[in-house]
């Protein structure tokens, strides 16, 4: 598959008491077009930080990131960030948050569009309803929608799903899978689940404490929709784990 990222030995620090901290330290990677790739790695080693700067939030250092092969300075139209933290506006409905990312884009019927994605997240019969009205899942589907609606090229996906009960984190990443089935997006997604990386990315890339450097890649071969409780996928699990130090040979 063509190329559509390029992270080119980005390095990142910040300053603090003891002086510079190194929070991101030589990461090289790439991401096919319309590929899913899941970073995992501790808590707090950096991996915000750096989507920030695959996103063009952040400035790295040193090295560069290509998106299509011309240079990221800066946010651009062609991704979006969706984080666990939320980005409806409470005061406007669903159509509303909806409608609300279309400002500035071409487009004769917003309404209709907003409508198009807010069926296609599961949220037909729910256009007027606002956020509070809605349960965490379906906030969660409108906060995806509202992604969408704007057909970005790529998803920045900073642990969408991490505030979500178990149950609800396997409806919406399934929905998600089914939203990808239709709409071919490239994908680039933080997780603390080892799990819901496999379930959902195509390549697993395990990044270490801090500073974060890549340990390993994993590719995940196994084809959509997979069991989670194949050997294949727990055979994965463990060695991704083992990669993290987590791992427990009694488990």
């Amino acid at each position: 598959m063509p190329t559509k990222i390029v992270v080119d030995r980005i390095t990142k620090s910040f300053g603090s008491d003891q002086g510079a901290l190194a929070v991101v330290d030589d990461i090289s990677f790439a991401v096919g077009d319309g590929e899913v790739v899941a970073l995992v790695g501790p808590s707090g080693c950096g991996k915000t930080t750096l989507m920030n700067i695959v996103a063009g939030f952040e400035k790295p250092d040193s090295g560069s990131i290509h998106i299509d092969g011309a240079p990221q300075l800066k946010p651009s139209k062609q991704g979006i960030l969706i984080s666990q933290h939320g980005s409806v506006f409470p005061w406007l409905n669903v159509q509303q948050n909806l409608m609300f990312g279309l400002n500035g884009h071409a487009c004769d019927d917003k309404q209709g569009l907003a409508d198009h994605y807010a069926a296609l997240v599961g949220l037909q019969g729910f256009e007027s309803n606002y956020p509070h009205e809605l349960s965490g899942g379906m906030l969660k589907r409108a906060e995806l929608a509202r992604a969408l609606v704007v057909k970005p090229e790529i998803l920045y996906m900073d642990e969408p799903f991490s505030a979500l009960d178990a149950l609800m984190n396997l409806r919406m990443r399934n929905e998600l899978l089914r939203v990808l089935a239709e709409e071919r997006h490239t994908v680039l997604l933080i997780t603390h689940d080892v799990e819901e990386a496999i379930h959902l990315a195509d390549r697993v890339l395990v990044l270490s404490a801090l500073p974060a450097r890549i340990k390993a890649s994993f590719e995940v071969t196994m084809a959509h929709p997979r069991k989670l409780s194949s050997r294949y996928v727990q055979d994965l699990r463990v060695a991704i784990l083992r990669e993290l130090g987590v791992y427990n040979e009694g488990e």
